[in-house]
């Protein structure tokens, strides 16, 4: 079996995968990435926040992506029975970003790979990493590629981007069940037929079930008219609907009065796709020349979209540590980069449990709402959770808790 010296492996071509790389190569660094499935490719996750385009910057490919032509974001809207809030990302208590895009995954993913292929970076297409051990000086992998051949890669260091593929996790057996309980997402793409009178195409929708509030439905416009289309509930839950998965999905949108006439000319085209038990947890983030990039580390919930943004800016801090270190660093992983990752998911966490027990969404619905507080939800809603100056970010729980009793009174 061959074997291959590399300074960086990357396993995953997705957006952390490929803003690494992207970072990497503005410093020089060799970089090697392994990516199992050939691009374009479906994904879901398709709903930007304004914290992204700080990273995508930092990797010199905000070009690409704003000349790519996506439909642009500015806010979030909220949606129960005939109760309707939006909140403006521009109108936020962080300083940066106040709009990004919503994409097609397939589309937006494969832009960034070309761009850190085009930065230098060496990507290969269907091959996997099927064996890793991190015991020697250097960490080794074994990759299988398109045609079964194996061969082996050393490496100085290991990120990995394989998001739900969550390959070291899987090899190295670094998994731990998710605190949160099982959830099922039924999904597709639509031709939408929507208005524009009818429906703000620059914020996502969020619609909650008119009976069940642990049910919410998305909508994320894209520039074509099409838009993704989606539910989330208990899978429990979505165990009561029989049938195909389009037919599922079409009768839980039809429970909503509002979806339902909104998408009353919509032309449901696209098998509709299902994922369950999402949530997922690990041990440690890093470890012996490796470090978990995005959701091969932690996945909370789609409820905010927070997935990219976590993935890119892990991507940020991981560069940054490398880069500490080649330059004669003695760097401590747990504390420069999983402590500093692990803020803004623990704030992500806090508002996605707030959600659920549906004080979040009391906050939301409440008028009249306090316009300082709503720029500082709007900031967390924007990504912007590693921010320490905003006190939902210093500490969430307690904040969310005695803003809803607030509410409540």
């Amino acid at each position: 079996m061959r074997q291959e010296h590399v300074d960086i492996l990357i396993i995953g071509a997705g957006p952390s995968g490929a803003v690494a790389a992207g970072l990497l190569r503005k410093h020089g660094r060799s970089v090697l990435v392994l990516e199992k499935e050939l691009f374009p490719r479906f994904s879901i996750g398709e709903s930007l926040l304004p914290q992204c385009m700080e990273f995508i910057a930092e990797a010199g490919m905000l070009s690409a992506v704003v000349e790519a032509g996506f439909q642009l974001k500015n806010g979030a809207a909220f949606c129960h029975r005939e109760r309707y809030v939006d909140f403006d990302f521009r109108e936020k208590f962080s300083p940066g970003w106040g709009t990004t895009y919503q994409v097609r995954r397939a589309e937006f993913d494969h832009l960034l790979a070309h761009e850190a292929a085009r930065a230098g970076a060496d990507i290969r297409y269907r091959h996997e990493v099927i064996a890793v051990d991190v015991n020697g000086p250097q960490p080794h992998v074994v990759v299988r590629d398109g045609g079964g051949s194996a061969y082996g890669v050393q490496a100085g260091f290991i990120l990995d981007a394989s998001g739900f593929g969550r390959t070291l996790p899987r090899l190295l057996a670094l998994d731990l069940p998710s605190k949160f309980p099982s959830r099922e997402a039924l999904f597709t793409h639509i031709q939408d037929h929507v208005s524009s009178a009818d429906f703000d195409r620059e914020k996502i929708r969020i619609t909650i079930h008119p009976q069940q509030d642990e049910v919410w439905f998305w909508n994320i416009p894209f520039a074509d008219g099409r838009s993704s289309v989606g539910v989330v509930a208990p899978a429990d839950v979505l165990a009561n609907y029989l049938g195909s998965n389009d037919q599922r999905l079409r009768a839980l949108f039809a429970e909503d009065h509002g979806l339902n006439k909104m998408l009353g000319k919509a032309v449901w085209d696209t098998p509709a796709r299902s994922i369950k038990g999402y949530a997922a947890t690990v041990k440690t983030l890093c470890g012996p020349g490796y470090a978990l990039l995005g959701n091969a580390g932690e996945f909370l919930d789609p409820i905010f979209s927070s997935g990219v943004t976590i993935a890119l800016k892990s991507a940020s801090l991981a560069v940054a540590c490398l880069e500490r270190e080649r330059l004669g660093e003695s760097l401590d992983w747990q504390r420069h980069y999983a402590r500093p990752l692990q803020l803004g998911v623990d704030t992500f966490r806090a508002f996605v449990e707030a959600w659920y027990d549906g004080s979040l969404q009391r906050i939301i619905f409440f008028e009249p709402a306090s316009p300082e507080i709503r720029r500082m939800i709007s900031s967390i809603l924007a990504g912007y959770a590693w921010d320490n100056a905003n006190p939902y970010v210093a500490d969430p729980v307690r904040k969310l808790k005695v803003l809803e009793q607030l509410c409540r009174r």
